[in-house]
Parts: structure tokens; sequence; C-alpha cells
């Protein structure tokens, strides 16, 4: 399965609320699930560090994928609500990416560098 085909099939699973229509609350909740999907992750990753010595279990890395996977889930949602795809997103990422790194900037500050 490539990205755009995963996106399609997510979008089978979004609900948007008819009351929400002409409004961003869809979007607003969308890039709410992001953020709180990739929260999971870090207090996953914050529990294996702190209390596993930095190894991580079997368990560990199927709860790890499971949250990784909401994310992506939220990201395909949102993103297609926008009109993107992610084949469009990933390939300017990866040139943004390729950029910095030829201009020696690949760490540093700012989103625009």
């Amino acid at each position: 399965m490539n990205f755009d085909e995963y996106q399609k099939l997510a979008l089978r699973t979004a609900y948007t609320d008819p009351k929400y229509e002409g409004t961003n609350m869809d979007r607003t909740i969308w890039v709410m699930g992001v953020a709180g999907e990739a929260g999971e992750i870090v207090e996953k990753w914050k529990k294996i560090v702190a209390y596993n010595g930095g190894k991580i279990s079997g368990e560990d890395l199927a709860d790890l994928k499971k949250e990784l996977g909401d994310v992506i889930w939220y990201v395909a949602v949102l993103a297609d609500s926008l009109g993107l795809s992610f084949e469009e997103i990933m390939k300017l990422n990866v040139e943004k990416l390729a950029d910095r790194q030829k201009r020696g900037v690949i760490k540093g500050k700012g989103d625009n560098r």
C-alpha cells in the first residue's frame, strides 16, 4: 500500500459532523488529534526511558506502532480536508530537506532556513 492509497482508506472512517458544515470545527478536531496522539507517543517514550532504562519491549513497540498509526490517520484526514495528497506533502518535504542539506542548514533554527 502506498501513502495515497492509505489516505483514501483512512477517509472511509473519517466522520464529518453535519452540524459543523461550513466551519473549521472538523479540521480543528483533526489538528488537535494530531497533537494528542503525538503526545501519547511522547508519554509512552517517556515511560520507556524513565522506567525501563530505554529498553523497548514487544508491548512497547506494539503500543508505539498503534499511536504512530493514529497520528498518520489524523494527518491523512486533515490533509485531505485541505485538498492535499500525501504524495505531494512527502515530495515537498523531501525537496525541502534536500535543499537544506545542500545548503548545510539541515540542523538549525527556524522553519524557513
